[in-house]
């Protein structure tokens, strides 16, 4: 079989397989979550978010609001240096992020089994 043929038949075969995984996973909330710093801010945004009482007072300050800690817990990085130590039946994590000001803020989060719980926010200096 010449090597044209054997070409078109691969296209032929991989643009069916792309077709049939396609429609299987169209429609599913499926995500590809492979590292760490991926896996633990999905956990956390997939549960109830809580904001402890300091982090209500530091989002009254109006120098950082809640779509800063959305966007925070979305493209974040988590300091797994710092984090993922155990706290009153739940993880501390360290996840360092920006406001809409540009102006890095860190956000110390409890995970616990059944949600998520903001404990503090931090306004970090640039130097």
């Amino acid at each position: 079989m010449r090597l044209r043929y054997r070409f078109a038949y691969y296209l032929i075969g991989f643009t069916m397989g792309l077709f049939f995984v396609t429609a299987i996973f169209i429609g599913k909330d499926t995500r590809c979550n492979y590292f760490p710093n991926a896996r633990v801010l999905n956990n956390l945004r997939t549960k109830p978010f809580e904001y402890s009482d300091k982090a209500v007072d530091i989002l009254a300050q109006h120098w950082v609001d809640t779509t800063d800690i959305k966007n925070t817990l979305t493209h974040g990085d988590v300091d797994f240096d710092k984090s993922n130590v155990a706290l009153d039946k739940g993880k501390l994590y360290i996840i360092e992020g920006k406001t809409s000001k540009n102006q890095p803020i860190v956000l110390e989060v409890v995970n616990f089994e059944e949600k998520a719980v903001l404990r503090d926010i931090k306004k970090i200096k640039e130097e």
